[in-house]
Parts: C-alpha cells; sequence; structure tokens
C-alpha cells in the first residue's frame, strides 16, 4: 500500500510497515519468526501468511489451496520462508522507537484518547465493503460489502448473526451496495447504486420497499430520530428525505432537501440536536485524484439551513496536516468526528459553533478507514484495505467519546 505523501514521522512509518507488512493479513497475529506457525511464507503467486492459515486454508488432499487475495491455485508444497520479512522484523525489534508515541500535530493533543479493543472481518468474511450501522439499543453491527450475499450482520462481539440480500435487482436482491443505515424502529435500510435504488428491510432481511423515484446515484444513507431516511445523490448533486410508513410498506413523502452539493457522499444526523453532516468530494485540479483528495464538511441544522462548513485546505491551515475525510459520524455531545483514509485515524473536530480543532481519537491499526459509526463509549470503524470492522474504546467506561 502507497504511504501518504504528507507529514509521515517515524513512528507513523514503521506503524505503517507493522501494520501493512508485518502481520498475517488473514488471521491479523503478528509474523513471528520464532514460533514455527507464525513464520512468515511465500505463496507462489507472490502473497504471504504465515504457516498456520497457509494450512488452514489449503486442501489436505489436493495439497493446495486459493490465494485469499488474488484467488491463484497454490501448491502448499512449494511455499518457502520469506526471509526479507524475517530480516526487517528483525531489523525493528533490535530498534524499538522510543515509547512516547506524539504525532507532531497542531491539536492540542498528541496522544490518542481510544485504543483498539476487537476487530473482525477479514477478507473473504468481508469483501470490501463499503457501508456499516449499529443497532443502538443491541449494537448489533451491520455492513455493507460485495460478497455472495450483501448485507451481513454481526453481534457486537464479531459473530455472524446471518446475511441477506444476494446480488441482483429483483425484490429482496442488491446489486452494488454502497451505504448502510439502520432506522429507529429496526429496518436496515441500503443504497444500491448498481441499481440506482434505496432498498428497505427488516432485521432479519425481509425487504420492505425499494425506492427508485428521482435517484441518479444514491450513495450516503442515514436516519433521523424520527425514522425519516437521508440519502445523498453523488450524481445529482442533492440530499434527500425519505418519509415512510415501515409497518405498510409505503413511501409518505419524497423530497430533495438540499440542492447546492458537490459530489455528496457520507452523511450523518445527530441523534441529540437534529443536525445534519455531509461529506463532500470536490474537484481538485491540482494533484491526481489518486493522490490527493479535497474534501468539503458542511453540518445543517434540523430544518437544513446550513450552520458551518470546512474543507481539506482549511483544517491544514489550522494543523499543518491534509486529511482526506472519508467518513463521519456525530459523537454523543454533538460533536463531529471524521476518519482520515491518508493518515489511517480518526479525529474529533468538536462541535460546529466552535472553531474545528483536530484532536486524534485513535492512533495505530487502520489503514484505510472509509467509514464510522459511535455507540456509547466506542468507536466503530470499517477499515476497507483489510476488509475489518474495528472497535475502539477510551480507556475509562465513563469516558465519553469527545
Amino acid at each position: 500500500m502507497a504511504m501518504s505523501p504528507y507529514l509521515r514521522s517515524p513512528e507513523g512509518i514503521l506503524r505503517e510497515i507493522q501494520i501493512n507488512l508485518l502481520e498475517c493479513k488473514v488471521c491479523f497475529e503478528k509474523f513471528n519468526t520464532q514460533q514455527r506457525e507464525r513464520r512468515p511464507q511465500n505463496l507462489s503467486c507472490g502473497h504471504v501468511l504465515c504457516k498456520e492459515c497457509i494450512t488452514a486454508l489449503s486442501h489436505p488432499v489436493l495439497r493446495k489451496l486459493e490465494c485469499p487475495f488474488c484467488r491463484q491455485l497454490c501448491s502448499i508444497d512449494s511455499p518457502s520462508n520469506c526471509q526479507v520479512l524475517s530480516d526487517l522484523q528483525e531489523l525493528l525489534l533490535s530498534r524499538r522507537p522510543s515509547s512516547k508515541r506524539g504525532l507532531g500535530l497542531a491539536t492540542g493533543r498528541t496522544n490518542p484518547s481510544l485504543h483498539l479493543v476487537a476487530a473482525f472481518g477479514g477478507w473473504g468474511e468481508l469483501i470490501n465493503p463499503t457501508g456499516i450501522a449499529v443497532f443502538g439499543s443491541s449494537g448489533t453491527i451491520v455492513v455493507v460489502h460485495d460478497g455472495e450475499k450483501r448485507v451481513v450482520v454481526f453481534s457486537p462481539q464479531g459473530k455472524k448473526l446471518h446475511t441477506f440480500g444476494p446480488r441482483g435487482q429483483a425484490s429482496g436482491e442488491i446489486c452494488y451496495p454502497v451505504d448502510v443505515a439502520v432506522t429507529p424502529c429496526g429496518c436496515i435500510v441500503v443504497t444500491d447504486a448498481g441499481d440506482q435504488a434505496v432498498k428497505v428491510f427488516t432485521s432479519r432481511g425481509n425487504h420492505v420497499l425499494t425506492v427508485k423515484e428521482s435517484f441518479l446515484m444514491p450513495w450516503g444513507v442515514d436516519t433521523d430520530n424520527y425514522g425519516r431516511i437521508l440519502v445523498t445523490d453523488t450524481l445529482a448533486g442533492t440530499m434527500s428525505q425519505v418519509k415512510m410508513d415501515y409497518t405498510h410498506g409505503l413511501i409518505l413523502e419524497h423530497q430533495h432537501v438540499i440542492f447546492d452539493l458537490q459530489s455528496p457522499k457520507a452523511v450523518a444526523c445527530c441523534r441529540l440536536t437534529g443536525n445534519t453532516a455531509v461529506l463532500e468530494h470536490l474537484p481538485d485540479e491540482k494533484y491526481p485524484p489518486k493522490i490527493h483528495q479535497h474534501t468539503r464538511l458542511r453540518v445543517y441544522s434540523k430544518d437544513f439551513q446550513i450552520l458551518y462548513q470546512t474543507d481539506t485546505f482549511s483544517l491544514a491551515l489550522k494543523s499543518t496536516v491534509r486529511i482526506n475525510m472519508s467518513g463521519l459520524a456525530f459523537g454523543r455531545d454533538g460533536g463531529v468526528i471524521v476518519v482520515d483514509s491518508n493518515q489511517g485515524m480518526s479525529w474529533s473536530l468538536g462541535k460546529v459553533h466552535q472553531s474545528p480543532v483536530l484532536t486524534p481519537l485513535t492512533g495505530g491499526q487502520l489503514i484505510r478507514p472509509t467509514r464510522l459509526v459511535s455507540l456509547k463509549n466506542n468507536l466503530v470503524i470499517l477499515d476497507s484495505e483489510d476488509h475489518t470492522v474495528k472497535i475502539y474504546s477510551a480507556q475509562s467506561a465513563d469516558w465519553p467519546i469527545p
């Protein structure tokens, strides 16, 4: 994975090396040359797994496995020790960095306040996941991805409970899911860019209704306290509000509430204030789009009047860091939280009526975070690079997310 060209400290570079190179991307355990089952092994396709995962994934009779990353058929009689990674790990262990993890950012606080407490998923169980939501009452986690069944429901501990939504455009099927939300009454709402529709299901996966009217490319989705669905349309540059009768599967009202957006994607509604936040992806002529992203955050009141906005450049002027806001959520006190796919971090921006101050919430273990939701004292983050759900928590149980 290419590193961000911006402001990498030696500690940050070491963190990326440890995450991207020195752990098995199937079991997420660190390679260890001293333990036979954790030694890094080369497959004939070029990918590297630990010896235990190669044994677990291979056919016991044919003695072959399908690489979980490129799907090439590889013989398990041919893997060899990956000496380069073994030497790199030994070198890093002999030169451990200082335990101080200052980020060198003008944020007012340098130590992340949340710490990784759980991770689950991984390639095979989740394939290119794009959206995540949480049932607030139970903590049940819903993820949409590119698997055979497009919606996966996990327990708060990461156990797969059930799946639904096979690929397709028929009733109950999903073509290309982008985002997902959960209503207060427990329905699951999915934006389907492939079918240009918003699809509503019960918590068990029974199809309730498909909404297609006026969408060009529905993308981000969330719901407010009243169960009204908020949907961004990245091609039309709008945000719609859909009021539904979930019991009878009827659309009661469908209207555009914001019209002047540029490529809007992620959207989040604050349960405390009723405010809505939208992320826009703006054209940036100075840099190639795969290297730099110019993103803008807009926050609206509950009647969709603009309250506040900031963007990549404005935040960089205040913090010396250029971040790519790829997902957003509201904290328990109404402050805005974003994930940053450039830095592999999440940040608190504080409340909208105050000047934003980038405060790091998580450090390490994130590679390319794309979506997040906040739940009590936890942040639940979707990492698209290693196809995982990662849960971060404060050290103290009564320490709320900012």
